[in-house]
């Protein structure tokens, strides 16, 4: 089963969402409390059943409403994505991924593992 993962970094608190067999597919800013962190994560789940998709690295694609998780590509060439809540706060970011295919698999699994994860601190 997936589960959000809340810990302590020097700057503050913040989470993983890791799927069942541990690989981090989402990651979340830093908050300065666990309650913050813990408003984070129910924002994900709330958010990442329902978001549409954006894909940036796309020409003229179309800016969509949120909630959404964005597409795009770094400065690296790598791919990745951002899910942004309705009031278009980031609520989680993705590692880098090699191609746009293995970084829409990220996103369906934060789809599928979110709604449901367990957290733990």
């Amino acid at each position: 089963m997936s589960k959000f993962v809340i810990r302590t970094v020097p700057t503050g608190v913040k989470f993983d969402l890791r799927a069942a067999n541990g690989q981090t597919i989402a990651t979340s800013e830093v908050y300065d409390s666990i309650n913050a962190c813990r408003k984070g994560i129910e924002s994900v789940k709330k958010n990442a059943a329902t978001a549409k998709l954006e894909i940036q690295t796309e020409a003229g694609y179309q800016t969509l409403t949120n909630p959404k998780f964005v597409l795009f590509q770094d400065k690296g060439g790598q791919f990745r994505f951002r899910l942004t809540a309705r009031n278009g706060q980031t609520v989680a970011v993705s590692e880098n991924y090699a191609t746009r295919a293995a970084c829409e698999n990220g996103i369906a699994s934060v789809q599928k593992n979110a709604p449901d994860a367990e957290i733990v601190e």
